[in-house]
């Protein structure tokens, strides 16, 4: 009879530790450090700190585009003489509470004034200008606009329409903005003079002033009546919310005895992150799978009409010499029809696996890009675009950033040959992104600000 030592494993390939919460063996001890590291994770990072930047930079690229595009057009379109009139408008939204501010005046200096507003916020946006509030300041652009005039968009005026809401949840300006080259500059400047980041903290007068002037205009427009809906659950209950939690954050970070509410409102802003984030993705998964599978019970595209006839449309043919093309050859229409059905249905089911929906996402792409040279839809192709690149690799995005880096220094060389525009080093290239629009020091190298389970 063998002396085995209880705590000897008997089997040397397969060892098992003392009991206890930290050698939970099998499958429960893996189930909790997988649970307790998704836990970590969701609240210690904004993840998607490239995709979310990048979708930010496609919708306010498309929608910027769109208004500088339709601007010999702009009172026809959403202006208070335009086919939809302004009654009608009011009628429409008196039944179901959307909201726009163009229906405040039938004025044409006001419809000037907020039109110009919204090109404003989309350039703002684009740039990474003060993102929390320029990603406001462009949903009541996009609101505002459409839903002067609902009868005047198409597919992608409906995409832009809900991502413009999403993004006001999202914390997109962590890379590839001014804010997080403002944010990396008073870090960098405070590490040279010896000082801590925070002291350049009072510094900041733009934000307040921000602050105030959107919180008169909001005090206006609420004691006006203008916004519809009520403080319960209505559109005064959104803007007051961001109003308030604007000044929340702003006051919280300025607090030096104490680093808990800075990082308690971390954690919040990376959970609201992330879940709009996941949002974005279940909505072009959406998108794609109802378009798929609508298509599939129809005749239309079993036998290849649906993909011939706009072909021969004049609306969607800019040039009917490259639609008569191919149009001409039935094997092509064939391609185009089956691909496009199967492409949709087969997209989010891809998601389980990383190559093949790397390789789908780049023919949906490139499907998008044809669409707008062939049918003459730049605007709906850039907004599927922009909604697709919520799934590109980060590595690729990197690559990317990168690559227009090193254009930008190349074309502002020739430009300014005087003026050193160097792409950053490796070093710039490894540094943690800024969580955010004026973050400090702190949040950004704290190893943890999240629960840990």
């Amino acid at each position: 009879m063998s002396s085995t030592s209880p705590s000897t494993p008997t089997n040397p390939g397969n060892p098992v530790g003392p009991p206890g919460p930290p050698g939970l063996p099998g499958l429960p001890g893996r189930l909790s450090a997988a649970i307790g590291s998704g836990i970590t994770r969701v609240t210690d990072n904004a993840l998607g700190p490239y995709q979310s930047a990048i979708i930010r930079i496609g919708f306010a690229a498309t929608w910027l585009l769109f208004l500088l595009r339709e601007f010999p057009h702009r009172h026809e379109l959403y202006g208070p003489d335009g086919p939809w009139s302004w009654d009608l408008a009011q009628q429409l939204l008196a039944s179901n509470d959307a909201f726009t501010v163009l229906i405040w005046s039938k004025s044409e200096v006001w419809f000037e004034i907020v039109y110009a507003l919204a090109v404003l916020s989309s350039l703002l946006l684009l740039l990474g200008w003060r993102t929390r509030t320029a990603s406001v300041l462009f949903m009541v652009g996009v609101l505002s606009l459409q839903n002067r005039s609902v009868f005047m968009g198409d597919g992608g005026d409906n995409v832009i329409h809900l991502m413009a809401i999403y993004l006001v949840l999202t914390r997109c300006g962590q890379v590839w903005s001014l804010d997080a080259r403002r944010a990396r500059r008073t870090r960098e400047r405070a590490e040279r003079e010896g000082e801590e980041p925070e002291s350049e903290k009072p510094q900041d007068r733009v934000g307040p002033v921000l602050w105030c002037v959107l919180g008169f205009v909001l005090l206006v427009a609420t004691f006006g009546g203008l916004v519809p809906g009520g403080f319960l659950g209505g559109w005064l209950t959104v803007f007051w919310g961001l109003w308030a939690v604007h000044a929340l954050w702003w006051a919280v970070k300025r607090i030096e005895s104490d680093t808990k509410p800075r990082v308690l409102l971390d954690i919040v802003a990376n959970l609201t992150h992330n879940a709009a984030l996941v949002v974005i993705m279940a909505e072009a998964c959406l998108i794609y799978a109802a378009a798929g599978w609508y298509k599939i019970q129809g005749t239309r595209w079993q036998d290849g009409t649906a993909s011939y006839y706009p072909l021969h449309l004049d609306y969607f043919s800019p040039w009917p010499a490259l639609s008569d093309l191919m149009s001409s050859s039935g094997t092509m229409v064939m391609l185009m029809t089956y691909g496009t059905v199967i492409v949709q249905v087969a997209f989010p089911f891809t998601l389980l696996n990383r190559r093949v929906k790397n390789v789908l996402l780049a023919v949906m792409m490139t499907e998008h890009a044809v669409i707008a040279v062939v049918l003459g839809l730049p605007f709906f192709s850039l907004a599927m675009i922009a909604a697709d690149a919520v799934f590109l690799p980060t590595s690729f995005l990197k690559r990317l950033g990168d690559w227009v880096t090193r254009a930008r220094g190349r074309v502002l060389g020739r430009v300014f040959p005087g003026r050193d525009r160097t792409p950053p080093g490796p070093a710039d290239q490894q540094r943690t992104p800024l969580p955010a629009d004026n973050t400090d020091k702190e949040a950004t190298e704290q190893a943890h600000v999240g629960f840990t389970a």
